[in-house]
């Protein structure tokens, strides 16, 4: 039976004594350093030429003492003491009596050279005057106890401190104390708690939460799928990107079915210790056992549930995979009565160890994507319950709209940006100009007002930005431009704003015209300045991985073929070489700059034929800085597909 701990004495009194203690080991510590200056008994060093040269023609010396053959003290007269040169030494204790010296000390290397040194510098002085030397062999108990004490006293206090602070936990149960360290660290919400989440606090997701609502069911009425040999999956793994709400649906999932839920991240079971992760693992089933039915939910699972045999560490893929073993073991150690479902996230699902995501473990997959237009306007509004906004102004779905590709966090974040522009802006509402300021914020940062552009510089950011609007309006397969920028923001100086469609299937058309209008900036550079300059770099890298996925990945160039070398299982990461012989790597770079030169000419040969368009753009954008759709119209005329 484990023994229960002593709490007969008021947390007060025990912080007294632990104080106490403390208090004790400085003392022992600092004693030896403080002592000779409390005693009044420290003398001071120096050399022998110092002693030779000022102080032995004085007369003032009154005995040397030789202590332990390394030290020489020096006494003074007392009556020297009084003189101004000497009076500085005449040392008071803290109970005001004179300390008696010594006033002065000499560090020896050899007593026969010290005191032959001795008699040579006295060797005017008759017999009778000459200085008295005493050999003193002094024991210094404290320096030897303490040699030998303070060592592991030190090692005692530095383990004390180290444990003690790592054992604070938010629970006060110790859960990282030296005899829990196999603990497992998971927070467990009980189903009594009052801060209970729902399938109702999800935006959006309404196909995956029927998925997903089996496994509630399992845990309310398992007899309903017992009762016909029906078998609920043993772990649900959520795959997504980040910010998709992985951790919101499993806390979901555990709200609706009202059991306990243990949460922890996978890095909690990793430490530089081998076999502790395993030892966590243990600890969490069992617990989960003991509480079922029950949900366990492993946030970020690569981290212990990477493929195996692919980690350039020996101690830590040790300790990795001593974790992964223990924890198929305990999925497979439970049948489908124990009453325990594993919900685990992750966002590189590709790099999970086979073994773990097979038919009898992690069967069943439930992908979050991205929320498209319609769960984004539904996410929009969960998260604008809590905000003062203008209703009447601000279109919940056009924020959607301008948004492609934003998750749930995403989301989250632009909400609460708006609010706090409008309060720096001291405004009782949040407006539709807030969200709008938020939005750019989010995808490009903050707005750069103290950025100084010289007059030169603006004039190639406008027909760079004016370049893209341009070559973008005149292509077919280009979504619709919202406004065009010269604002800085966060890295870049410029920027042109399209409201994308949000297709699944993309085709060649498409990409080429992509092309195109990504090299329109710097096109437009060479037409009207015949230079171009470092501004192009990330259309340029954009471009770039554009053409290459396009002849490398998606088999979209004549010439290299319907191929493709993606890697969708990841195992290409850890090889030093291309899945492609040294002529097919040519034959794709040259292709690549085929493509890139192509879409430049192109782009050329669009803002050549506006010219006069590109200059009125650009004016304009250096007036106003900023130009919206209205106005952009008024140059080029309506978009042909818009």
């Amino acid at each position: 039976m484990a023994q229960k701990e002593d709490t007969s004495k008021p947390p007060g009194k025990r912080r007294s004594l632990m104080n106490w203690i403390y208090f004790a080991l400085f003392a022992l510590i600092f004693l030896p350093y403080i002592l000779p200056s409390l005693t009044g008994t420290s003398p001071q060093e120096i050399t022998w030429k110092y002693f030779e040269e000022q102080i032995l023609p004085d007369r003032v010396v009154d005995k040397i003492e030789v202590v332990n053959n390394e030290l020489a003290d020096i006494y003074l007269k007392p009556d020297s003491l009084n003189k101004p040169k000497y009076r500085l030494l005449n040392q008071k204790n803290i109970f005001g009596a004179s300390a008696g010296g010594p006033q002065y000390v000499i560090r020896i290397g050899s007593v026969d050279v010290f005191v032959r040194d001795l008699e040579k510098a006295q060797a005017n002085v008759p017999q009778s005057q000459q200085i008295a030397v005493k050999y003193v062999k002094q024991e210094n108990w404290l320096g030897n106890v303490l040699s030998w004490v303070l060592p592991f006293l030190l090692i005692i206090g530095l383990w004390f401190f180290l444990f003690r602070g790592i054992t604070k936990t938010p629970g006060g149960t110790g859960a990282m104390s030296p005899f829990n360290f196999g603990k497992s660290r998971a927070v467990m919400t009980d189903k009594n708690t009052n801060s209970k989440i729902t399938f109702k606090d999800v935006a959006g997701y309404d196909e995956l939460k029927v998925e997903i609502m089996e496994v509630v069911e399992f845990l309310k009425k398992p007899e309903n799928f017992t009762r016909l040999g029906a078998k609920i999956p043993r772990g649900v793994l959520l795959i997504g990107p980040p910010g998709t709400g992985k951790t919101l649906m499993a806390k979901a999932v555990a709200g609706e079915a009202n059991v306990p839920f243990f949460s922890l991240s996978g890095p909690e079971f990793i430490e530089m210790f081998v076999g502790v992760g395993a030892s966590r693992v243990r600890d969490l089933f069992e617990k989960a056992k003991n509480k079922a039915p029950s949900i366990i939910f492993i946030d970020e699972i690569d981290t212990i549930g990477r493929r195996r045999g692919r980690t350039v560490s020996i101690q830590v893929d040790d300790e990795r995979e001593s974790t992964l073993n223990q924890l198929l073991s305990e999925m497979d150690g439970f049948d489908e009565k124990t009453g325990v479902i594993v919900l685990a996230a992750t966002n590189r699902a590709d790099i999970l160890d086979p073994a773990l995501v097979r038919p009898g473990r992690f069967d069943r997959h439930i992908y979050l994507e991205l929320p498209n237009k319609v769960e984004r306007e539904a996410i929009f509004n969960v998260h604008l319950q809590p905000v003062k906004y203008d209703k009447s102004k601000v279109d919940i779905k056009l924020l959607a709209a301008q948004t492609p590709g934003f998750s749930g966090a995403d989301i989250a974040n632009v909400c609460n940006e708006a609010a706090l522009i409008a309060v720096r802006q001291n405004k009782n509402i949040v407006d539709e100009m807030d969200f709008n300021e938020a939005i750019d914020k989010v995808v490009a940062g903050t707005e750069k007002k103290t950025l100084v552009i010289s007059p030169r510089e603006k004039e190639i950011i406008s027909y760079h930005e004016a370049g893209h609007a341009i070559t973008g309006w005149m292509l077919k397969n280009i979504d619709p431009l919202i406004k065009v920028s010269i604002i800085p923001r966060g890295k870049s100086l410029g920027s042109a704003w399209y409201l994308p469609e949000e297709n699944k299937i993309t085709t060649r058309a498409k990409f080429n015209d992509q092309l195109c209008a990504a090299l329109g900036g710097r096109a437009a550079e060479a037409l009207q300045f015949h230079e171009i300059s470092s501004g192009a770099l990330d259309d340029l890298e954009k471009a770039t991985k554009l053409a290459y996925s396009m002849v490398a990945l998606l088999g979209l160039d004549a010439k290299v073929g319907n191929v493709s070398f993606y890697d969708s299982t990841g195992m290409q990461e850890q090889t030093f070489q291309k899945p492609y012989s040294d002529s097919t790597a040519a034959l794709i770079d040259e292709q690549v700059r085929n493509l890139l030169n192509g879409a430049f000419e192109r782009a050329s040969a669009i803002l050549e034929k506006n010219h006069d368009k590109l200059d009125q753009l650009a004016k304009l954008l250096q007036e106003k800085e900023m130009v919206f759709r209205e106005d952009i119209e008024k140059i080029l005329g309506k978009k042909a597909d818009g």
